[in-house]
């Protein structure tokens, strides 16, 4: 079992920035990729970045140059800076870990952009 708990969520005016943390307990060894999601009501969740253990990332086409996805091998935890946010960043942001057997879940933290 994975246990991943996000963090650092929060108001902010357009422009701005926030970092999003993603903290891993439990089995973590298995995990192979990590990744940010995003979801707006009455939408399905969307994929925002990716970071795999060798350090290789993607990212959503609207959020390149403004969003880095990052991982802290010593903390256990993967973090997800956003600058120049935009009010369409407005969602609730969820990480996922996902190993051979399993995908994993954290309760997801909200971000809203105003204008």
């Amino acid at each position: 079992q994975v246990y991943l708990v996000e963090s650092g969520g929060g108001l902010v005016q357009a422009g701005g920035s926030l970092r999003l943390s993603c903290a891993a307990s439990g089995n973590i060894y298995n995990i192979y990729v990590t990744h940010w999601y995003r979801q707006t009501p009455g939408k399905q969740r969307e994929l925002v970045a990716t970071i795999t253990n060798g350090g290789t990332t993607n990212y959503q086409d609207s959020v390149k140059g403004r969003f880095t996805i990052s991982r802290d091998s010593a903390k256990n935890t993967v973090y997800l800076q956003m600058n120049s946010l935009k009010p369409d960043d407005t969602a609730v942001y969820f990480c996922k870990a996902s190993t051979p057997y399993n995908d994993y879940w954290g309760q997801g933290t909200q971000v809203t952009v105003s204008s």
